[in-house]
């Protein structure tokens, strides 16, 4: 009977961690191409079908993988080995599994050297766990052990304690495996104490895990604390469909008090949770348990038809220990009917079963004995490797020191000369803007205008607009001197502008100009920085249109930048620069050159990202908009 706990325990323990290995699909994938996220359900494809059709998942694993390889994308290789990792086991072919295991466990110590993600580190703990649980199933448990620890130390230095409660507990079942009690109880209360902290689902499980090595231990008062204790905490949970294996243990525990009547009424409670689960194995083991105790009563028919049931749910999943027990106990049946020839085929067919099961155990033997090889070998050649690396190491940091040196004096040296550059520039360049702004073929072009308007529509409409030339013109030159204008004022600024250009191309274009309710009053800008942009929207989008057209302009704070944006609906980017191809461009190629120039000397002195990005419209049919992103600054920073 006790190499069938231990055999609960170990599907427990696989359980454990095969969903351990399978929610890294869940996480942000590092691409946002189609391609990867194809990857990704290929991934979840393999998980969800390995325990139910380990071929088919093997098969979506190879398409993972080879998708993968294709794309260099590391993440998705991982997940693929560790899938097929997954089939393998379920498949008993444990070679092949930890073969998976190790590729998954290559890659993402490769990834975490790459960058520190939290992701990648939770993935090199699965990929240890996994191994655990291979080693596990070959009875290798020093190795087992080993490989929990590395898994456990990731998750102990990430601070996942469900992790770690999960790895606390598949290590006391390893112990438990080895009769090792003490040591199995030691960590079943750490994976307790961290599932209380977190109320895990899984604590029921521990608990009951605990019992049974109470009960093992012929403890059967504190076996019976424990079982009391996880029922209390199966109801809290809400989870009391899962407590079939308490209910055996509570079976076992009535058993060996002689209590026939309530272990069979807690066989049958543990027999229905497995039907109602799909549990062959635990049913399987329920309908042994139910036999053992009919056959003690001397109802030996009754015990048959048990019997027998336990043997063909086992012989449908291939459970070979507990083959051998149903062989076993039908044997007994028939001797107690007093059948010897059927005792005697079944005692045949026990023998045959458990020399199956031997060979099985010694060929474990031999893939213990050759997996310990090659990590052993791979080992060593690691530490020969490390040797070599630290050699290498320390001759690069003597050489990266003094190299690092020779950069520094170097980078001091370049730092002064581009302030110094910088500084003698700045004057240049706002000059240069002031130009720009105010060309003398835009005074001609607006005195032109005023001109012909004083001939159409008369003096005084003309002498509006004339003070409004005047007064632009006393604003340039008044902010041509300041190194900060407010907003409000660069809006004025553009109202009259635009509506001297209105004039100019006789009302060719409507316009707005609004300000965010999160732009500040002293809130500043460099002075005739938005100008030129609105110049292009009205000569290169509005004016060659056919029809009248719009410039909207929008200020605003947008993630801690003073956010311009200038949206035309003309005839487009893409016309408009087919346009100027064979014509005279020196005027916008000098407007944009100093742009970025004022942008970079923006982006020295205040030590914040300056940009401007011009697209298409995305909002309307044609047009363009330019969005300009500068530093927030203030008028009394400047004053200071």
């Amino acid at each position: 009977m006790n190499s069938r706990k231990f055999f609960a325990f170990t599907l427990f323990l696989l359980w454990s961690f095969l969903g351990f290995a399978s929610d890294i699909n869940n996480r942000p994938s590092i691409s946002t191409a189609i391609d990867t996220t194809q990857v990704n359900a290929l991934n979840l494809k393999a998980d969800a079908l390995k325990e139910i059709n380990p071929d088919s998942s093997l098969y979506f694993c190879k398409k993972a993988a080879a998708w993968s390889n294709k794309l260099k994308f590391k993440p998705g290789l991982a997940q693929a080995a560790i899938n097929a990792g997954n089939a393998y086991i379920i498949l008993s072919q444990y070679k092949e599994a930890l073969g998976e295991f190790t590729k998954a466990q290559q890659i993402f110590t490769s990834l975490v050297q790459e960058s520190s993600s939290k992701t990648f580190k939770t993935g090199l703990a699965r990929a240890y766990a996994s191994m655990a649980v291979v080693h596990s199933e070959i009875n290798n448990y020093p190795m087992a052990l080993d490989f929990y620890g590395k898994a456990l130390k990731i998750y102990l230095e990430t601070h996942q304690k469900n992790y770690c409660a999960k790895v606390y507990n598949n290590i006391g079942i390893v112990y438990k495996s080895q009769k090792r009690y003490p040591h199995a109880l030691e960590y079943l209360q750490k994976a307790l104490m961290l599932q209380k902290e977190t109320n895990d689902a899984s604590m029921p499980t521990t608990l009951t895990n605990m019992g049974a090595i109470a009960f093992e231990q012929q403890n059967y008062q504190l076996a019976e604390n424990y079982y009391h204790q996880a029922e209390q905490a199966f109801e809290k949970i809400g989870a009391s469909r899962n407590n079939a294996l308490l209910l055996t243990y509570w079976g076992d525990l009535c058993l060996q008090k002689k209590d026939h009547t309530q272990a069979n009424n807690y066989y049958q409670k543990a027999l229905a949770g497995y039907q109602s689960m799909q549990n062959d194995f635990g049913a399987a083991l329920v309908w042994y348990k139910i036999s053992g105790l009919q056959f003690e009563l001397g109802q030996y028919l009754a015990a048959l038809t048990s019997a027998e049931k336990s043997l063909q749910l086992a012989q449908s999943i291939g459970t070979q220990d507990q083959i051998i027990e149903d062989e076993k106990r039908i044997s007994e049946i028939y001797a107690a009917l007093n059948q010897p020839q059927a005792e005697l085929i079944h005692y045949k067919k026990y023998i045959a079963a458990r020399d199956a099961l031997n060979n099985w155990e010694n060929n474990k033997k031999f893939l213990r004995a050759e997996m310990n090889f090659e990590y052993q070998k791979k080992e060593a050649l690691i530490h020969e490797e490390n040797k070599r690396q630290n050699q290498l190491f320390w001759f690069v940091v003597i050489g990266g020191l003094l190299l690092i040196g020779l950069v520094f004096v170097t980078y001091n040296r370049l730092q002064i000369k581009r302030r110094l550059t910088l500084q003698k520039e700045v004057a240049e360049y706002e000059q240069k803007a002031l130009h720009l702004q105010m060309n003398p073929h835009f005074v001609f072009n607006c005195l032109s205008s005023i001109s012909s308007f004083i001939l159409q529509n008369g003096t005084d409409s003309a002498i509006k607009y004339l003070a409004k030339f005047s007064k632009l013109m006393r604003l340039t030159l008044e902010y041509s001197k300041a190194s900060l204008i407010p907003v409000h004022k660069e809006i004025e600024s553009l109202q009259h502008y635009l509506e001297l250009e209105q004039l100019r191309f006789h009302k060719k274009f409507d316009f707005t100009i609004q300000a965010s309710t999160s732009v500040e009053d002293d809130m500043a800008l460099p002075p005739l920085l938005i100008q030129p942009f609105v110049e292009n929207a009205i000569l290169h989008g509005i004016v060659p249109k056919e029809t009248n057209g719009n410039i909207d302009i929008v200020f605003k704070v947008e993630q801690e930048q003073l956010v311009c944006i200038i949206t035309d609906d003309g005839i487009g980017l893409s016309k408009s620069m087919a346009i100027k191809e064979n014509s005279v461009k020196a005027h916008e190629s000098m407007a944009l050159e100093i742009t970025k120039k004022r942008l970079e000397m923006i982006e020295s002195t205040t030590h914040q990202k300056a940009r401007v990005l011009i697209e298409e419209a995305s909002d309307q049919p044609s047009g363009t908009q330019v969005t300009l992103y500068l530093p927030i600054q203030y008028l009394t920073n400047q004053n200071n």
